[in-house]
């Protein structure tokens, strides 16, 4: 029988700006039985480290053992054979360039080697996850390392932290004009500076957050489509229905109601 473990640990307080949580994913399958992970549409980052077993893109691209997955409007599917283990820090988009000096807009939808974007560093700390024998400890050293990258850059908030953080904190609920103009920004500078952090436009990053929430109705949806549709802020089915489409391949119906790849840290 398979087992499933998915927990969750909170940053140091220090830290809480730019990580929303650490996370731990371990799956225990029967050796060879394949097993199909697929990410979808997700407004923030994540470092993920493979400690465990090793993943295959579908499109035919080699997974690396810790990668850095930047916010993306896409969906990927992956493929393993027996049990795995992975831990990640889930990440606002706005600490890539905060941390590692990245370009938020450039990165999305990128997913690459960690080595790539921290070079020695990145190797360094991914020997060290990989070979410590706690999560706690998985968790101690990322910290350390992320707080080591605050040092250095320093990172000032901007409006543009905000308005993500708004947008996020609204579940994508949110009137675009209205916001920048509480910031004291025109449309022109808010788009502008909310793309260099973001990664995305303002609308379309909104539309991620507002699909991410009726993807987490998982599990306990009761009304029907067109009710969680206006629920999360769609004017109709019909648009809830190619977002969800668009975001995650699957339509609504198929994934409220059928086994949809990968679920299976929401079941337990």
């Amino acid at each position: 029988m398979s087992s499933i473990m998915y927990v969750t640990f909170q940053p140091p307080a220090s830290l809480a700006r730019y990580v929303r949580m650490f996370w731990v994913f371990e799956y225990n399958v029967p050796d060879g039985e394949p097993y199909i992970y697929r990410s979808l549409a997700d407004g923030c980052a994540e470092m993920v480290f493979h400690y465990k077993g090793r993943f295959a893109q579908l499109d035919g691209s080699c997974d690396q053992t810790a990668v850095v997955h930047a916010q993306t409007s896409r969906y990927r599917r992956f493929l393993t054979h027996g049990s795995f283990g992975i831990f990640g820090a889930y990440l606002y988009p706005s600490a890539l360039p905060q941390l590692f000096g990245l370009s938020s807009e450039a990165f999305s939808n990128q997913m690459p080697e960690l080595s790539a974007v921290c070079g020695t560093e990145g190797s360094l700390l991914e020997e060290r996850i990989m070979t410590a024998r706690y999560h706690h400890q998985r968790v101690e050293i990322l910290s350390a390392f992320l707080q080591s990258q605050l040092d250095k850059r320093k990172p000032a908030e901007t409006a543009a932290h905000h308005a993500i953080k708004t947008i996020i904190k609204a579940q994508g609920m949110v009137n675009i004009t209205e916001l920048a103009s509480d910031l004291c920004l025109s449309s022109r500078q808010f788009e502008r500076n909310f793309k260099a952090y973001a990664g995305f436009s303002a609308k379309t990053y909104s539309r991620i957050i507002r699909f991410q929430r009726a993807v987490s109705r998982y599990g306990r949806i009761e009304e029907n489509l067109t009710g969680l549709a206006y629920e999360c802020g769609y004017y109709d089915q019909s648009h809830f229905i190619h977002d969800f489409k668009e975001f995650s391949g699957y339509h609504p119906r198929q994934y409220f109601s059928g086994k949809p790849e990968g679920i299976e840290y929401r079941e337990d």
